[in-house]
């Protein structure tokens, strides 16, 4: 039995446009005016009516109207039938009221003469009566009609046209030409709903009490206010891509009880000039009439960015837009009651005037996960999924270093479809490792056609890679490795697990540019010949050399100096002469040297042990931890850097000719590995 409220629920017809009644009425008054054949006669003349109509008794009546100036003729039914009736029916278009509309009009100059003229013509055809209908008021209101009506319907037109224009009304929507410098941004009040609070942001617990802090600013004002300080006026959120920041806002918007005003940078970005500015001031006049309230901008680095720094690439409008910000955010009216909230991932392109106090008076990093995070973000993610007792969530965490809640968001999908893509009726760890290496490497090309002497050279590749994170104090302990290739390029690859830090010194930095020389070191040690497949592993260390040189000073004949530029300033001109340049190219290609041959003196020494891994892959294509431990020996350092670090586990690829590391991740799966903080 269904409920009251289902069978008493008014059930929804379809949708009616009140503009469809407009436009039928529009082509009705269109029609009557353009197509009423009721009053379309011929023009003749008194004579031809005398002699051609009145003297062969055709004539039905006549009617004069107009001050007894113009007079319109009826002809009989039985009349319209002769050949003269007839071709003035075919000039009106044939469409006639026979009997009853007038078929030829003609204008007299003096009714009384006419009309006395008409009887001697009766009277000579022995007709006694004349058929008349003297109407001096007729067409008084058919003009004024035909006018009033016109005129409405011209109005009527206009009124809609500027309605659809302005954005009113049903279609018109909010992106009518005259509402082009209003502002875009979404308001939710207290009647709008967001369904995603609090407790469904993990891992960034700072970041949450900072945003919490200023929610209870507005609700709880005088509780900050009492000993004399001021409201913050602004925060801005800064993290790399997928951290969190747009989850945050939207925390925000569904936890706080004041209006919440949502927009992108790019909003503010239009063909015409002038409308950024426009529809800056149009989003804080909405603002301060519901103040107490936030406004939210989403890439703001969109309209922020530094002013003047390149003529060639400046954009007066934009700057335009930035300007009015600027005032509006703390100009010399200042506003009460409007918190500005921000997020970007590009800060350091940032206008220095956006950045000060007084605008953004707080900047909030939210950065990629630790471990705890991680560990947290997984549990929020794993809700709705479908998993095995057996599943260790911590172990999950430490799997994926570096992986922002977008990517632990994306595995954990791809592990529930992986699972039932395999029919189990839950989601296993062995799902998720696979879901980690297609994430990270790409999809496994297991039908891939590889020719025999590549594969060996593949498989010889990632044994170098793998003994060299096995013996080297400083490099990644090796976690796995596999000859089967995945994603567009990658042919084979090897995950480690670093220690998670901040800080580098000179030793892990060149132990890490050995190991990835690893591959190339191999294959000229046991093919006598080298390869394309070391194409990415020599980007990655010329990148760790290059900062080494000259971001981080570690080389003492170029010294302690940092050319190093976050803000592009110098980005058509060198900060350092022609002799410094070529003594930093001298220096790097020196480093990249001196850790070749450290790499081939390693595996030339470990020989046997590359070769045994290496047809130990040819043979299974993975190898994992434990495999490696059996086939050469534990890793050294292992229980020291245990000791010394506890260190969190974390994983570094290198697929075939390229090596990821997933806490510097990015769309192309490039590696981009971590040379300081």
């Amino acid at each position: 039995m269904s409920g009251p409220d289902k069978d008493n629920a008014p059930r929804k017809g379809p949708k009616f446009n009140l503009y469809w009644v407009y436009a039928i009425i529009a082509v009705i008054l269109i029609s009557v005016q353009l197509l009423n054949y009721s009053d379309r006669t011929v023009n003749t003349t008194p004579q031809e009516f005398k002699s051609q109509m009145l003297a062969k008794g055709d004539v039905l009546k006549i009617q004069s109207i107009t001050d007894k100036r113009l007079v319109k003729v009826y002809i009989k039914k039985d009349s319209l039938n002769k050949p003269f009736y007839a071709a003035a029916l075919k000039k009106i278009g044939g469409i006639q009221k026979l009997g009853t509309s007038p078929l030829f009009q003609f204008n007299v100059t003096d009714w009384e003469s006419f009309h006395n003229s008409m009887k001697e013509t009766y009277s000579s055809s022995g007709v006694t009566e004349v058929p008349e209908d003297v109407d001096n008021n007729g067409e008084w209101f058919s003009p004024w009609v035909n006018t009033i009506v016109s005129l409405l319907l011209i109005i009527g037109l206009w009124v809609l046209l500027m309605r659809k224009m302005s954005g009113q009304g049903g279609a018109g929507g909010p992106g009518g030409i005259f509402s082009i410098g209003k502002s875009k941004a979404t308001l939710f009040d207290k009647g709008s709903k967001v369904n995603i609070t609090f407790a469904d942001v993990a891992g960034l617990d700072e970041a949450k009490v900072e945003v919490m802090e200023i929610v209870d600013f507005l609700k709880n004002p005088k509780k900050y206010t009492s000993l004399g300080g001021k409201i913050p006026k602004g925060a801005l959120l800064i993290g790399p891509p997928g951290t969190g920041k747009t989850l945050l806002a939207k925390a925000m918007a569904g936890e706080a009880q004041v209006p919440f005003f949502s927009l992108s940078g790019s909003d503010f970005v239009e063909m015409f000039v002038g409308v950024g500015a426009s529809r800056v001031r149009d989003l804080f006049k909405q603002a301060r009439e519901k103040a107490p309230c936030i406004i939210f901008i989403d890439e703001i680095d969109a309209i922020g960015r530094a002013r003047g720094r390149n003529a060639i690439m400046s954009n007066d409008e934009r700057e335009n837009t930035l300007n009015q910000l600027l005032v509006e955010m703390d100009g010399f009216g200042g506003d009460s009651g409007i918190i500005i909230l921000a997020a970007t991932n590009r800060p350091d392109v940032l206008d220095s005037a956006l950045l000060r106090p007084g605008r953004f008076d707080r900047q909030i990093s939210i950065d990629k996960p630790d471990v705890k995070g991680r560990e947290t973000i997984f549990k929020v993610h794993l809700l709705p999924i479908k998993i095995s007792e057996s599943l260790d969530l911590h172990k999950l965490a430490e799997l994926t270093p570096g992986f922002a809640g977008a990517d632990i968001a994306n595995v954990c999908n791809e592990a529930a479809l992986i699972a039932a893509r395999k029919g189990k009726e839950s989601v296993e760890m062995i799902d998720f490792q696979d879901a980690i290496d297609r994430v990270i490497g790409g999809l496994e090309k297991k039908n891939k056609i590889i020719a025999p002497h590549e594969k060996s050279i593949i498989a010889y590749h990632e044994a170098g890679h793998a003994v060299c994170g096995w013996f080297l104090e400083h490099a990644y302990p090796l976690l796995k490795v596999t000859i089967v290739p995945r994603g567009t390029a990658a042919l084979g690859y090897a995950q480690y697990t670093p220690t998670e830090q901040y800080l580098y010194n000179t030793d892990q930095l060149m132990d890490q540019i050995c190991m990835t020389l690893g591959g190339r070191a191999a294959e000229e040690i046991f093919f006598g010949k080298i390869s394309t497949g070391a194409a990415n592993d020599l980007q990655q260390i010329t990148k760790i050399a290059y900062s080494m040189v000259m971001a981080y000073g570690m080389n003492k004949n170029v010294g302690n100096v940092s050319f190093y530029d976050p803000s592009q300033e110098n980005a058509f001109t060198k900060p350092y002469s022609e002799e410094t340049g070529k003594l930093i190219d001298e220096e790097v290609r020196a480093i990249i040297e001196e850790a070749y041959r450290r790499t081939k003196q390693l595996l030339t020494e470990k020989k046997n042990e590359v070769e045994v891994l290496a047809k130990e892959l040819l043979a299974k294509e993975v190898l994992h931890k434990s495999d490696v431990e059996e086939l050469i020996g534990k890793r050294p350092f292992e229980e020291k850097k245990i000791v010394e670090i506890e260190p969190e586990q974390s994983n570094d690829h290198v697929v075939g000719e390229k090596t990821f590391d997933p806490s510097h991740t990015d769309s192309s799966n490039e590696d981009k590995t971590v040379i300081g903080s």
